[in-house]
């Protein structure tokens, strides 16, 4: 368990190394918005005319969603989350803005890419960057919408102002680097906001017990049997949310190396899935 939380910590602190290199590299001095919180301090630190820098708007703009966090989504999730944003804004101080690249494109691509491999991988090992993650969590289970339609939101805010202030040019290019960061972000981990996980094996017992008891997830079972060897088994299937993703992949590997799991997008769920 200590090995499991030093190579959690190892994990977060690379993603928030790669963030702020994408930041300082090529989206701040190409003028190009990140995603989420990151963009929206990126764009305060404009409007302010750099007076306060991204780094610490960021870290400001995360302590009360972290608060908020605690009591609302859960502690583990919230404390290595609000770790990664602490990590982020200590970089974007200490790394030195510097432009490898006049051509905004390359700028645009290069900083998404390189910023979404570390929200991907901190979003795999069962964290996130903190900020939007957090409030589109809080906000999905108060009113029962996707996840994905804040993220819209928020990010539409940040490319609408951008534009309107500092020109459309830039707006456009922050449109790129949201959509590359998107499909590498969908490339390691998911962007799907609900996932269907359906496990067989012949440690249904242990299984359930252990899912019950750190996911608090209803399961179904289903009998099946194996076409070669005959066996009988049983399939569990459950609804997770794509945060859950991590937590899960854990226990299966704990409880029954050998289970089969097959994971697929769950569109939509019609009755019962428990949001606190």
């Amino acid at each position: 368990m200590i090995w499991l939380r030093i190579k959690k910590f190892i994990v977060v602190l690379f993603g928030a190394l790669l963030g702020a290199i994408a930041m300082n590299f090529f989206l701040i001095p190409a003028n190009i918005y990140s995603s989420g919180f990151a963009g929206t301090a990126q764009l305060i630190s404009s409007i302010l005319g750099g007076s306060l820098s991204t780094g610490v708007l960021l870290f400001l703009l995360n302590i009360p969603v972290a608060i908020l966090g605690w009591k609302k989504v859960g502690r583990s999730f919230t404390l290595y989350s609000f770790l990664s944003v602490l990590l982020m804004s200590f970089f974007l101080e200490v790394i030195p803005e510097k432009q490898f690249s006049d051509d905004i494109l390359l700028n645009a691509v290069f900083g998404g890419v390189i910023g979404a491999v570390g929200v991907g991988l901190t979003l795999k090992w069962g964290a996130s960057t903190g900020g939007m993650d957090i409030i589109a969590m809080i906000l999905s289970r108060l009113k029962d919408k996707p996840i994905g339609t804040y993220f819209f939101i928020l990010n539409g805010i940040i490319i609408i102002t951008a534009g309107a202030l500092f020109g459309w040019e830039k707006a456009l290019y922050t449109i790129v680097t949201l959509y590359v960061s998107t499909r590498v972000i969908d490339a390691i981990h998911t962007r799907h906001e609900k996932l269907t996980v359906m496990i067989i094996t012949k440690k249904s017992a242990e299984m359930k017990k252990v899912i019950h008891e750190k996911l608090l997830r209803g399961i179904t079972i289903i009998p099946a049997r194996g076409s070669f060897t005959n066996e009988d088994k049983e399939i569990l299937m459950t609804v997770i949310t794509r945060y859950e993703l991590f937590d899960i992949e854990r226990i299966i590997k704990e409880v029954d190396s050998n289970a089969f799991t097959n994971i697929v997008q769950t569109v939509g769920v019609l009755g019962f899935f428990r949001k606190e």
